[in-house]
């Protein structure tokens, strides 16, 4: 009797454990981003599938130079003057083998837009989000760590 108990828990428990497994193969999940310069946690991000495609958008603004809240003031059309929280900032990524490309990031503090590779570091621990335009040899990388 009780090996039936054993084998039905450890099945139980593999199949809640999967789950977690399988998202650290996938960007898709909350995100830290992390400043170049001082390393600080400076918002949430969020990581979503669209029909395929990624996208971030950001959830939550912990640290600014502009205060709690900020909007995107260098923006240019619809994005500009909207609040920071809540803005899609990322689209358009599809999975090129090991990494995610084809698709754009926008940083609010410049309100400029750069073509991005994303690559899964440390067990899916880590995000390296590579912002560039024209080659992606000459860009800026930076870490995100998964906050979940």
């Amino acid at each position: 009797m009780k090996r039936p108990i054993r084998t039905a828990l450890a099945f139980a428990l593999a199949a809640t454990a999967l789950p977690a497994l399988a998202a650290n193969d996938s960007p898709v999940g909350k995100w830290k981003t992390i400043d170049d310069k001082t390393h600080e946690v400076k918002s949430i991000v969020e990581i979503t599938e669209n029909g395929g495609l990624l996208e971030g958008k950001v959830l939550q603004v912990l640290k600014s130079e502009h205060g709690p809240h900020p909007v995107c003031s260098e923006c240019s059309g619809e994005r500009k003057n909207k609040p920071i929280e809540g803005m899609t900032i990322m689209w358009g990524l599809k999975k090129d083998g090991d990494e995610w490309s084809g698709g754009q990031i926008l940083d609010p503090a410049k309100g400029k837009i750069y073509k991005v590779t994303l690559k899964l570091e440390d067990g899916g621990r880590k995000l390296d989000v590579h912002g560039y335009i024209g080659f992606s040899l000459i860009g800026r990388s930076q870490e995100w760590v998964r906050a979940e």
